[in-house]
């Protein structure tokens, strides 16, 4: 790190871009570079490839810095807690820089085409950028003009590229018909591979499947016969291969060997993954996948949960009931975008399924009103309004009474659709259930919606109803 943290050169030339590069300043670099090309001022290509490192490394912001409060204040949130947390001595993951997304014609695109002239090391930087800040195809596209530029990639962008190759195709063959594409091209421009891109290869393969598990053993083997010491993520990777795919080789055999492998070793970090290995221990275990949610949850990454219950079902942990009650208060627990609400609602159906069928037919979950609560709230918040009202029904039918907010959230989402039969049938169940908010219902009800005469009735009788319960009860106290 410089000694100083502030920008000593205050005259515009190329020198106070290198400082502004040197001290990390990214906007202030950007806007020492424009104000040099306005003034007609050429910057060298070294100079110019440097910032856009910079800016690629840092998704076109400016890094929080922990010397400056008010900076700290004004950054994102994302980047406030990632800041944060490495305060208390976590290590930065790459779910830490999943807020900031790569922005179209960004600082880096826009001085990349400024550009009177490029080398490979400008092109490798925009690519690695975008394969950072999750723009897979413009990578792709960017190293396709490398390539028509006759020039070659070097190691850690062919690794960055590998690692991206399975977002790019929907099939796991077309997935890893990429990554060998790609190999290929390393070894026709004798690029030498190293731990990390055959580490971004057993992660490439997670995502492929059944597919993956043969090959990743494939790829150790190449690993071997090259000399070259797996790291922790290479065995993370593996579990991870073994543990997902349909396989006479269980997920506990696969961490055993792998257990065996690494006993007595000693490990240097070589690989940003290698903090996961600990996390792949947990796996077989059912407390272990409880400290995997709590972990997701101090991560602020409850995004997942949906592939941690499938995890969950293949270790046939799906019949602990305080685990399923975990992972559904987990999702239900706060508002998501839309995107991460349809992925909960999907989990929340799949869950739903295993009460209904249990661990391979021989154990059977019991609703309780949290999970059948839960799993309505998850359907409604994702517009699943008809499985979301079949689960009013499971309510009646286990004997068990819907909350006044999850009440309250069906006639929200009737005033939505505008469905004023559900409306009356809500106040109809609610005053069956005797809840306290039935007459508050019946009066929203006739307030919002258009009713028919037989629906006005069926309100009214409702009401009476629930009039004469109450007065039954204020009976009962009077005798008391």
């Amino acid at each position: 790190m410089p000694t100083s943290v502030e920008p000593q050169i205050g005259e515009l030339s190329e020198a106070a871009l290198r400082e502004r590069v040197q001290l990390r300043r990214v906007k202030a670099a950007v806007d020492v570079y424009d104000q040099l090309l306005q003034a007609g001022t050429a910057v060298s290509l070294e100079t110019t490839n440097s910032l856009l490192d910079l800016i690629c490394l840092y998704g076109d912001k400016d890094p929080v810095r922990e010397d400056d409060p008010e900076a700290m204040e004004a950054g994102d949130v994302e980047e406030t807690q990632d800041d944060t947390r490495r305060r208390k001595g976590r290590l930065r993951k790459a779910s830490d820089v999943l807020g900031v997304v790569w922005r179209e014609n960004n600082n880096a695109e826009r001085i990349f085409n400024l550009m009177p002239e490029r080398n490979e090391q400008s092109y490798c930087a925009l690519i690695k950028g975008m394969v950072k800040y999750g723009a897979y195809t413009k990578a792709f596209n960017v190293y396709t003009d490398l390539l028509n530029n006759r020039m070659t990639a070097d190691v850690c962008t062919f690794n960055a590229l590998i690692a991206a190759a399975p977002e790019l195709k929907e099939k796991y063959q077309d997935k890893w018909a990429l990554i060998t594409d790609l190999l290929k091209h390393m070894s026709e421009q004798k690029v030498q591979p190293n731990l990390l891109t055959f580490n971004a290869v057993l992660k490439a393969l997670r995502k492929c499947g059944p597919l993956g598990r043969v090959q990743s053993l494939l790829t150790l083997g190449e690993i071997k016969a090259l000399a070259i010491e797996p790291s922790l993520a290479t065995y993370d990777h593996l579990i991870g291969i073994f543990y997902k795919a349909v396989s006479t080789r269980g997920p506990t055999e696969i961490l055993h060997e792998v257990m065996d492998e690494v006993e007595g070793k000693s490990f240097v970090a070589q690989d940003p993954d290698d903090v996961l290995f600990a996390f792949a221990l947990y796996y077989p275990n059912s407390q272990g996948m409880m400290d995997l949610l709590q972990a997701l949850d101090t991560d602020n990454r409850l995004d997942l949960i949906p592939e941690i219950w499938k995890d969950i079902k293949k270790l046939g942990h799906a019949n602990k009931a305080e685990l399923v009650e975990e992972v559904l208060a987990m999702m239900a627990r706060e508002q998501h975008s839309p995107e991460v609400q349809e992925s909960f609602a999907d989990c929340a159906l799949a869950v739903r399924a295993a009460f209904a069928q249990g661990d391979g037919g021989r154990f059977k979950l019991e609703w309780t009103a949290s999970s059948l609560g839960n799993i309505a709230t998850l359907l409604l918040r994702a517009g699943r309004t008809g499985p979301a009202w079949e689960m009013l029904q499971l309510f009646k039918a286990n004997n068990r009474v819907p909350g006044v907010d999850l009440v309250t959230a069906y006639l929200n989402c009737a005033k939505v659709k505008n469905n004023s039969a559900q409306a009356v049938e809500l106040v109809r169940l609610s005053s069956g259930y005797s809840l306290p908010i039935t007459a508050k219902l019946a009066c929203r009800v006739k307030e919002e919606f258009e009713l028919t005469n037989e629906q006005k009735q069926s309100l009214a009788e409702f009401e009476a109803l629930t009039s004469d319960s109450d007065s039954d009860s204020d009976s009962e106290s009077d005798k008391e």
